[in-house]
């Protein structure tokens, strides 16, 4: 198990409500998108963080520092355009397993030292997380900057955070976008995001968690690091027609309460699968407790389970709501 993770992510992913608008702007010196990547001579500009991301036309090198990041290139289709990948935190999803595969992996536990970065020669490097561009992992985005690479931050993860934008669908699509002008592929993004407005618009009519309250376990047993009222497990929480109980903590995750979950006796706990705490380790946790064991849910064994990578904004969150509604319905039939 990893150790110091809940420092290390909250520093990540605590998201705050206020919010900008996360434009971009695509400048056409040539003819439009080809769609493949590969012959676009478009000049690029986008807005990314507060700071103007240019490149001369689609990256033909990327590197993807993060999951999330690797996640959102391979769901366009952009594995030919990638030199390196690094940062898992769980599985990568089953339909982009096989494009994963071709992509050089730098590290997959952990950030990459900057020089195994700069060895194969990145036009573009791209993270979930404002801590991937620290002179402790791959070096500053000003640092790239003079050398001529271009570096993006997913809008949720921007270190100032009065730029991030609210943690909602239209912001994931808006994410989504820019990853689709970054490659040239904004066919392939429009496709994406009409599959997620579709696959939202499915969930919301099902509404398998109406009636039934929520407790979204993250990780951690002294203190329940849980999901709050602004972030990837409330927008899961709500399509599905559920109720949070820890709505009232501000924030993507935050430090919970076992009193309140307790109190509250959910009926339904999502827990969070990843690499370094599983959803198993939880379970153990929660059924050999004194006084958690007694639990509805646990006793029920009313759990849902959902990759950490699912539960973040960005491509995969749309997965982590099915998952939740196919849970939820099973377990109703």
């Amino acid at each position: 198990m990893r150790t110091h993770t809940s420092t290390r992510r909250r520093s990540r992913i605590s998201l705050p409500t206020a919010a900008v608008t996360v434009a971009a702007a695509l400048t056409l010196t040539a003819c439009g998108s080809s769609g493949d990547g590969a012959d676009d001579a478009a000049s690029i500009s986008l807005d990314n963080c507060g700071r103007t991301v240019t490149l001369d036309g689609p990256a033909q090198r990327a590197v993807t520092l993060n999951q999330g990041a690797t996640e959102s290139a391979l769901a366009l289709g952009a594995e030919s355009q990638m030199v390196g990948t690094a940062y898992l935190d769980d599985t990568v999803a089953p339909q982009w397993q096989s494009a994963y595969r071709t992509v050089p992996v730098l590290n997959e536990s952990d950030y990459p030292s900057r020089e195994a970065v700069l060895e194969v020669r990145p036009d573009l490097v791209l993270a979930s997380y404002a801590s991937a561009f620290d002179d402790k992992a791959v070096g500053t985005r000003e640092s790239f900057d003079d050398l001529g690479v271009a570096t993006y931050i997913s809008p949720f993860g921007c270190p100032d955070k009065s730029m991030r934008p609210p943690v909602a669908w239209d912001s994931i699509a808006a994410e989504i976008t820019d990853n689709g002008v970054l490659f040239g592929r904004e066919s392939e993004a429009d496709t994406e995001v009409t599959h997620l407005r579709e696959t939202l618009a499915g969930i919301e009519s099902a509404a398998a968690g109406r009636g039934r309250s929520f407790f979204w376990y993250d990780s951690n047993t002294d203190v329940p690091y849980v999901g709050a009222n602004a972030g990837g497990p409330q927008l899961i929480i709500d399509a599905v027609g559920g109720t949070n109980i820890f709505s009232g903590l501000d924030g993507s995750w935050a430090d919970g309460s076992w009193e309140t979950v307790l109190k509250a006796n959910p009926d339904v706990i999502v827990l969070a699968d990843a690499s370094w705490d599983t959803a198993e380790e939880k379970k153990a946790y929660l059924r050999a407790d004194p006084a958690l064991r007694d639990l509805t849910a646990v006793r029920e064994n009313a759990f849902v389970v959902v990759p950490f990578s699912a539960s973040t904004p960005g491509p995969r969150l749309i997965e982590g709501a099915a998952l939740v509604g196919e849970q939820l319905g099973s377990s109703r039939g």
